[in-house]
């Protein structure tokens, strides 16, 4: 074995990361502070502290088969969209599947990672975790750190004035479970996100009235996309990212409004986003709308105040006799067991290049893997994240320097700005961003050799979905099952539907989507030259008389 890893979390991070050492040669030794794998998949019936918490009716958002380990698909029978029992399933046969729960030290708290005196020579760190009270340090020669950013939930109660004397119950959306305690109940829930629009979906069917308070509006997406597929295997293609990022701004803005309102008119629905071409992440919710529809869920603009029992919003509405607030104001990403100032080493912000490394450390023996966010899946981006990051320890790839890796780092900072609003958040492009971890490692999929060696292959990659097999087709951990599961992956995502008899199955055209999009411009514009031409005609024949 090679240097030794400490990885820290058994979540899916935290096995990609095992699993990367494992393939590099390097000894890994994970630290969880729970007594299973999962990390934020792991149900339990209450929250528990330093560990991410989910409610009982937690859906993926990401179908199976964008949303795999690459190498090791979901059974043909799950399906598309799963509960988290379903998914927490699947962790646990990949992890044995690959003999990785020998290498956790489950139970085990870790209280510190700092630097070692001759960091700068060895780039070693001390590590002190607890376990059943004792203390134990250890030496290693690089962390990895796995243990995601859904654990500190935000709570920003100092911005909403006389909330101190609302009478009623206050918490955060992590300690929310199940809607049993709240039958009859009136409930504000703060925040228009995905466990926001959740919980109050959930409620509703039980509570008195639900009202969604947001500041900024979002988009709302179904999983159910075009012809009823699962919406990331149309949404999240090379093609479409392609043409997304080379149209003009103004024309890729008006496309990617148009696919938001596919379903619905937001402005209709009270939730249309103050800045409606920002890419930031939508909200997936399949019931929403229609639980507006029916009166039992409404959305009002942020809270002004709070009284005792009631809530005012910004338009001057007041919501009365309100029993609970629910924030589901997101999470605070921390590491409370490191110096602040290695992951914030820039105005208080997160700095790392590409999501992973600190660029101003003097060795790249410290690698955060899960702290990007994107439309994509955290399992593929994690997979990759650790593959490229245990190569750099290994000393297989090098960091640029640090001078390229700021600047890259405030080029990228610029670009999320136009994107996403926000220079600083952890969102990015998911296809450029798994490109970009790809060719670090040699695993970036070359298309036009595909459509010179491979065009069958090379179709599905380029205008089908972006699946995680794509990124172990070529290059170190090469998959030979890679080809046949990007083939194949139409298949099993459509087969857990297929219960009766009801005609062959339909899968998509590729190309079909595309002749539609394209056709009303191509209408106009046929339009358009009929008009010219009929005006120089009509203008030639006056001309004759």
């Amino acid at each position: 074995m090679g240097k030794r890893v400490a990885v820290i979390g058994a979540g899916v991070s935290g096995l990609a990361a095992i699993r990367s050492c494992l393939e590099e040669g390097l000894e890994p030794t994970c630290f969880e502070r729970s007594d299973d794998i999962g990390g934020l998949w792991k149900f339990s019936g209450r929250a528990e502290e330093g560990r991410a918490s989910i409610y009982q009716s937690v859906f993926t958002n990401s179908s199976k088969e964008m949303m795999c380990f690459p190498d090791f698909p979901y059974p043909d029978d799950y399906p598309n969209f799963m509960h988290h029992s379903k998914l927490q399933e699947y962790i646990i046969a990949f992890a044995k599947e690959k003999g990785l729960l020998k290498y956790i030290r489950f139970e085990t708290f870790v209280s510190s990672v700092s630097k070692r005196p001759d960091f700068s020579v060895t780039g070693q760190w001390d590590v002190t975790t607890e376990k059943d009270g004792k203390k134990e340090s250890a030496i290693f020669d690089a962390v990895m750190i796995c243990s995601g950013h859904h654990v500190y939930p935000n709570l920003p109660k100092e911005s909403f004035p006389g909330l101190k004397q609302f009478k009623g119950k206050i918490f955060h959306s992590r300690d929310y479970k199940d809607p049993g305690t709240f039958k009859g109940k009136r409930v504000l829930v703060i925040g228009l996100g995905n466990s926001g629009c959740d919980i109050a979906t959930e409620l509703s069917r039980t509570a008195e009235q639900v009202i969604i308070s947001s500041r900024s509006g979002s988009w709302v997406m179904s999983r159910v996309w075009d012809d009823g597929y699962p919406w990331d295997m149309l949404f999240i293609t090379r093609f479409e990212t392609m043409l997304k990022n080379s149209l003009p701004t103004a024309i890729s803005d008006w496309w990617y409004v148009k696919q938001m309102n596919a379903r619905f008119k937001h402005e209709n629905y009270s939730l249309m986003p103050l800045n409606g071409t920002l890419r930031k992440e939508p909200v997936f919710n399949d019931e929403l709308p229609a639980r507006i529809l029916c009166g039992t869920v409404s959305i009002k603009p942020n809270v002004k105040e709070f009284t005792e029992t009631a809530a005012t919003f910004e338009d001057g509405t007041v919501f009365k006799d309100i029993d609970c607030v629910i924030f589901a104001t997101g999470y605070s990403y921390a590491y409370p067991f490191l110096d602040d100032s290695i992951i914030k080493s820039r105005n208080n912000e997160v700095t790392l290049f590409k999501g992973i490394f600190p660029p101003l450390m003097e060795k790249p023996t410290l690698a955060v893997i899960g702290l990007v966010q994107s439309l994509g899946a955290a399992i593929p981006t994690t997979d990759l994240q650790a593959r490229w990051a245990a190569r750099i320890i290994k000393g297989t790839c090098t960091l640029p320097s640090v001078k390229d890796m700021m600047s890259d780092i405030d080029e990228k900072m610029g670009k999320k700005l136009k994107w996403f609003g926000k220079s600083e958040t952890i969102q990015t492009d998911y296809i450029v961003y798994m490109d970009e971890l790809a060719s670090f490692i040699g695993a970036k999929p070359n298309i036009p050799w595909l459509f010179l060696t491979d065009p069958k292959l090379a179709v599905e990659v380029f205008f089908g979905p972006c699946s995680p097999y794509q990124f172990r087709l070529v290059g170190p951990g090469r998959w030979e099952g890679a080809r046949n599961a990007i083939l194949t992956q139409w298949d099993r995502s459509l087969k857990p539907m297929k219960t009766r008899k009801a005609g062959r199955i339909q899968k998509p055209c590729l190309f079909a989507r595309w002749l539609k999009l394209l056709a009303i411009p191509i209408l106009i514009i046929a339009v358009f030259f009929v008009l010219i031409s009929s005006i120089i005609i009509s203008s030639r024949v006056s001309e004759n008389y």
